[in-house]
């Protein structure tokens, strides 16, 4: 239950990071509508300020009165500066509508009419009962307030701006002085239809709330496939290292990850890689522990007995001999512990060292140098004889640790001097296929007796009866972990070629 809590926390975290996005992004959004329309509206605004400032101009310019007379004949004589608008009001000081575009008998290509359009007398000073009854009508139902009531509200100089839907239209109202001279003779109430502006800021609404939509369909989609397909998953990466941690196999099992193509695949493997081999590092060394523990009881036992027969024994020829087998067995005891520890830190020591690209052939070039000069190779007067076999030339490369393969080559070289005889020869013979480098390793000694020549590699394991005691049987299998790391492979076998002889054959990955 801790796992998936901890998986689902990564999701958890993930949405509100994405509500609170939503959240700065709703507030940004709410913002930006609500100032669609006031800045449209103020666009048009703009343009009806321009039509009221040009109509100032125009009765400043022909010098007329401000009266209904002269504003009716100033209207049917300059009708085109009221192209394309609704409906264009003149009132005088006290709020009293003295001229109205939609009352008039005009060419019906200049004005657009809302209403029915009836003549007015110039005689009559009052508005037609109709348009009277309309406008006593919405401001006493609170559609509108009177132009009375809009001139009150307006204390400064500037246009007075008011909007208002009817039915299903919405009209953009200017309200504006007709100043000359800085002195204010009336006002001009300019009307127009403006339903593309709520149709523009319905579209904003709209598309702003499909983006929105369309972006929570897509986090949510991508939400499903983030927990299914990659905190899940490591979830169960997590299971599989507490199942490793606490030896219950049955916590976490990560096969189907394995063969993933994508990153999670490659740490899934890399993963169970690294497993498996400190599960194979513990298991070696737990058994290491045991072996040694079972090679060091026998010459304890030794010990024990000859050191009570010493106790029990006056005669010098046996006290001396019973003192050589103490000596043996210590001797022993320190060469299994020294060996033992000495393999435990090139084990630890091979995980940390870097490899590199090595020249195979300069590898065994140094090492069989170093051997000619070995005293033991001296003294029986082994020669090392290194033929290559369908190189024409060419350098071998492999990928590898140095002194690692050159510790290999040591121990093997030091087991052929050890089991040749005298004036004899030691054979290396270096081949190469497709992809590995071969390498043959033979001597002239009395080859293997086992008939399972796999187990001379295994830790402890010496076929010299009569140098007991001398070698602690590490080599081969020190050779064994070494070749293996590296990639490559080692084996044992009786030569073919000659009645008798060893022969150790090495495969080793190579480099292009």
């Amino acid at each position: 239950m801790k796992l998936v809590k901890s998986s689902s926390s990564i999701l958890r975290k993930f949405l509100i990071f994405n509500f609170f996005g939503f959240l700065i992004l709703g507030l940004f959004t709410f913002f930006y509508l609500r100032g669609i329309q006031p800045n449209l509206v103020k666009q048009r605004t703009e343009k009806h300020v321009v039509i009221i400032n040009n109509t100032s101009n125009h009765i400043e310019r022909l010098k007329l009165n401000f009266e209904q007379k002269s504003i009716k004949n100033f209207l049917l004589s300059t009708r085109f500066l009221f192209q394309n608008l609704e409906r264009v009001q003149f009132y005088n000081l006290d709020g009293d509508l003295i001229a109205d575009t939609n009352v008039l008998d005009v060419d019906q290509t200049v004005f657009t009419k809302t209403d029915l359009v009836l003549e007015e007398k110039i005689e009559n000073n009052a508005l037609p009962e109709k348009t009277k009854d309309n406008i006593n009508e919405e401001s006493r139902t609170g559609k509108i307030d009177t132009i009375k009531e809009l001139l009150v509200k307006k204390k400064s100089k500037e246009p007075s701006v008011f909007e208002k839907t009817e039915g299903n239209n919405f009209y953009v109202k200017t309200l504006g002085d007709v100043s000359i001279k800085e002195q204010i003779l009336g006002y001009i109430m300019v009307t127009e239809q403006a339903n593309e502006i709520l149709t523009a800021v319905e579209e904003r609404k709209n598309f702003i709330l499909r983006t929105v939509l369309a972006i929570a369909i897509a986090i949510f989609i991508f939400s499903i496939f983030l927990n299914r397909y990659i905190l899940k998953p490591i979830a169960g990466l997590v299971a599989y290292t507490e199942s490793i941690k606490s030896r219950d196999e049955s916590m976490g099992k990560i096969e189907k990850f394995l063969y993933r193509s994508d990153e999670l695949g490659l740490l899934s493997r890399s993963l169970n890689n690294m497993t498996k081999n400190l599960q194979q590092r513990t298991q070696r060394a737990e058994n290491s522990s045991a072996d040694l523990a079972h090679e060091i009881r026998n010459p304890l036992a030794s010990l024990k007995g000859a050191s009570e027969l010493l106790d029990n024994t006056n005669d010098k020829i046996e006290r001396e001999k019973l003192i050589k087998i103490l000596s043996h067995d210590v001797e022993r005891i320190e060469r299994l512990i020294t060996d033992y520890s000495q393999m435990l830190k090139d084990e630890a020591s091979l995980s940390r060292e870097k490899m590199k690209v090595l020249d195979i052939q300069n590898l065994i070039k140094n090492v069989v140098d170093e051997f000619s000069n070995n005293n033991s190779v001296t003294e029986k007067n082994i020669k090392f004889v290194v033929s290559k076999k369908d190189l024409n030339g060419k350098k071998l490369k492999i990928f590898g640790i140095e002194n690692r393969l050159e510790q290999v080559l040591a121990n093997l070289f030091d087991n052929a001097v050890s089991f040749s005889p005298k004036n004899s020869e030691i054979l290396i013979n270096i081949q190469s296929d497709k992809d590995n480098i071969i390498l043959k390793i033979k001597d002239n000694g009395p080859g293997f007796s086992e008939v399972n020549t796999e187990k001379i590699f295994k830790r402890f394991y010496s076929n010299r009866p009569e140098k007991f005691g001398e070698h602690s049987g590490l080599g081969l299998n020190i050779v064994k972990s070494i070749v293996e790391m590296h990639g490559g492979s080692v084996r044992a076998l009786n030569r073919s070629d000659i009645k008798k002889g060893a022969q150790i054959e090495l495969e080793l990955p190579k480099r292009a």
